[in-house]
Order: structure tokens, then C-alpha cells, then sequence
């Protein structure tokens, strides 16, 4: 009867003792980062098209603002040779046949010689001015998102809270597995709005700090070609 009784707890040890080591040795299902993704809900929609957004204006512009930086190389030079060798039709050419904010303010100061000067630097200044807006065009919206996205990630964070309360006042108890899916909801769109917001705000200020490198090359050259015009002789 002893050696019946100790046989059946062995085997019960033994049969406890497999189980906790299938559960230990049984592989965890693993979360990838797409499936983590979709744990923050609807919020994460209008944040996807936000990030979306942001990289398209970010890309577009980044371009077109380097393609303008590009065209003006050593254009002011060339301009100022032509003009000092009195070759004004070589000039207006040249400026024709460069795509670039400088060569369009530089062609409408070049249209006015022959009348005041300071009729000139206020042809000059104006699509200076126009230019200028061209390149800053969609930049704000960067900015926009910069401020929008977190206030998104809030607002997933508030949803994850209400539904971690919801889901409480349905099962009546305080659990782990009742709260995990609030929890999810709340950091996820939390970090993902975080993210989102400094990416957007640094890329702002990227594409600001271009805009303002050529406002300052057109200034320096529209004073360059100023100067030239009002030297004896011309």
C-alpha cells in the first residue's frame, strides 16, 4: 500500500514537473512591430497619414530648394561680366536660360536699367519677395503636423484610459489581461504622436534654415548687382 502511494506521487511529480517544463520550454509568440502598430487603434490612421504628409512635403521641397541652390552657382559672376563689357543682350540671355529665383529678380533689375535706381531695387525686391514665397510654399504645413501629431498621440492615450475603465466596469475586477489592451492603445499612439511631432519639427527647421541661406545669397547678390549698375560708366 506504502509502495502504491509513493508510486502515485512520483508519477504525479513527475507529470507536474514535464508540464512546467513544456510550459518554460514552449516558444512565446513573438509581436512584430506592424502587429504592435495595429494595437494602438484608430488613432494611428490619421498619425499614418500625418507622417505620410510630412515626408512628401519634406521631400518635394527639400528638391526644389536644392535644385534653386544649384542653379545660382557663379551666376552673379557671369552676370557681372556680361554687363561690365556692356553685352546687356549676353546678359538678359543668360539670365533667361537659368531656371533659379536669382536669375528671374536679376532679370527684372536688368529690364530697368536705364531708369532710377531706386526704381530698380524696388523691381528687385518685389520678386525677390515673390520668389522667396515660392520656396517657403507647404513648409508651414510641416510645422502643422509638428504640433498636431502628439495632440493625436493624447488623444489615443485618452482612448486607451477609456477603454482600461470600460473594460473594468464589465468584468468587475482590476486584471492584467482586462487592462493590457487599454494599455497598448495608451502608449503606442503616445510614442507614435511623440515621434511623429520631432521628426516633423526638425525637418521644419531644416528646410527654414535652406530657405534663409538663399534669402541671404539673393540679398548679398541683388546688392552686388546694385553696386554694379551705379559704378562710373554704366
Amino acid at each position: 500500500m506504502i509502495t502504491l502511494l509513493i508510486q502515485d506521487t512520483t508519477q504525479a511529480l513527475q507529470d507536474t514537473a514535464n508540464a512546467i517544463n513544456q510550459a518554460v520550454t514552449q516558444p512565446q509568440p513573438e509581436l512584430h512591430f506592424i502587429d504592435l502598430l495595429f494595437k494602438g487603434g484608430w488613432v494611428m490612421i490619421p498619425l499614418a497619414f500625418l507622417a505620410f504628409l510630412a515626408l512628401i512635403i519634406f521631400v518635394e521641397r527639400y528638391l526644389t530648394i536644392k535644385k534653386a541652390t544649384k542653379d545660382e552657382a557663379n551666376l552673379m559672376a557671369q552676370t557681372r561680366s556680361y554687363i561690365q563689357s556692356g553685352n546687356l543682350d549676353g546678359a538678359m540671355s543668360l539670365l533667361r536660360n537659368n531656371n533659379s529665383p536669382l536669375s528671374r529678380m536679376l532679370q527684372k533689375g536688368l529690364k530697368r536699367i536705364g531708369r532710377p535706381i531706386k526704381d530698380i531695387e524696388g523691381a528687385i525686391e518685389n520678386v525677390g519677395k515673390l520668389e522667396v514665397s515660392k520656396l517657403e510654399k507647404n513648409i508651414s504645413i510641416l510645422g502643422i503636423v509638428a504640433g498636431i501629431a502628439p495632440m493625436l498621440g493624447f488623444v489615443g492615450t485618452i482612448v486607451g484610459v477609456i477603454t482600461i475603465f470600460h473594460q473594468v466596469s464589465i468584468k468587475g475586477a482590476i486584471e492584467i489581461g482586462t487592462i493590457s489592451g487599454g494599455l497598448y492603445t495608451k502608449m503606442i499612439t503616445s510614442a507614435t504622436g511623440l515621434i511623429i511631432g520631432i521628426i516633423a519639427y526638425v525637418l521644419y527647421h531644416i528646410l527654414n534654415i535652406m530657405v534663409e541661406k538663399i534669402i541671404l545669397k539673393m540679398e548679398t547678390d541683388a546688392i552686388d548687382f546694385i553696386d554694379l549698375l551705379e559704378e562710373p560708366g554704366k
